[in-house]
């Protein structure tokens, strides 16, 4: 498997995936992904995309029950 950005040779390792949203900013380390040797770039597996979506969903619905500051 070659990057798409710089055509280096990917291997498999782990990496933090990181967002922000709606409000809150979500770190997960450790996440199983395909590296570049040669930039870095990380790639993601899609049942592994699947699984931090989901994570994301539910953390969107508990935050939408929170109170709302007046």
């Amino acid at each position: 498997m070659k990057c798409i950005h710089c055509q280096g040779k990917m291997q498999k390792g782990t990496t933090s995936y990181n967002v922000n949203r709606k409000g809150y900013h979500l770190l997960l380390d450790h996440v199983s992904a395909w590296i570049c040797d040669q930039c870095g770039e990380s790639y993601f597996e899609a049942q592994d995309i699947h699984s931090i979506q989901e994570v994301i969903r539910t953390i969107d619905q508990q935050i939408a029950k929170l109170p709302k500051a007046a």
